[in-house]
């Protein structure tokens, strides 16, 4: 999965910094406290950006099998095409009637596509939703230990690392707030492509 690659070259990466840091300035507490708070918010992000990036391989994986679905039935309403058709040129003088259920046949089959579709990408984009705002309200938890934490530095004497994690906090919820504004709008023109099909 390189999708988590990023993320946990990143988190080795800070953890290298922390412990670099931890190991040189081990005999000031203080900052060894600071270092500890550093680490449990960074795991914390960290664990919330793969649960995102897991939801999202889950939805793309949902939307693909219902694609798969879709594909499937078509396929068997054409194969049930074919066998119409070959009844039809054996019975000559049944021909009309047969005409008639065929396109009886493909209508209902057509209707029942439709109805199928639209519910999956009903249930789809429930699911989304659902799933997005238990990512708003975990990233909103997190955001909010993170400026308590950055509040707590700032308190404690330690300005400039407050200061430094208020804006990388502030930074990562402006990313997560675009991302899920860019994914609501994908969305939407999915929603809207697929139903003028």
């Amino acid at each position: 999965m390189t999708k988590f690659l990023p993320g946990i070259i990143l988190t080795q990466l800070v953890m290298s910094g922390l412990i670099l840091m931890a190991v040189n300035w081990s005999n000031d507490f203080q900052l060894i406290i600071v270092i500890a708070v550093i680490a449990l918010l960074t795991a914390v992000l960290v664990a919330f950006w793969f649960s995102s990036i897991a939801r999202n391989i889950s939805i793309d994986e949902q939307s693909l099998i219902v694609e798969k679905h879709v594909q499937d039935r078509e396929n068997l309403i054409k194969e049930a095409e074919r066998e119409k058709v070959g009844v039809l040129k054996e019975k000559s003088q049944l021909q009309e009637l047969h005409a008639r259920e065929r396109e009886k046949i493909l209508l209902d089959a057509e209707r029942e596509k439709a109805s199928v579709v639209e519910k999956s990408y009903q249930k789809i984009e429930k699911e989304t939703k659902k799933a997005h705002s238990k990512a708003n309200l975990k990233v909103g938890l997190a955001f909010s230990a993170t400026v308590a934490a950055a509040g707590v530095m700032i308190f404690s004497q330690l300005i400039t690392i407050g200061v430094m994690v208020l804006v990388a906090s502030g930074s990562g919820l402006s990313g997560y707030v675009l991302r899920a504004r860019h994914e609501r709008i994908a969305r939407k023109k999915q929603l809207l492509l697929t139903k003028d099909k």
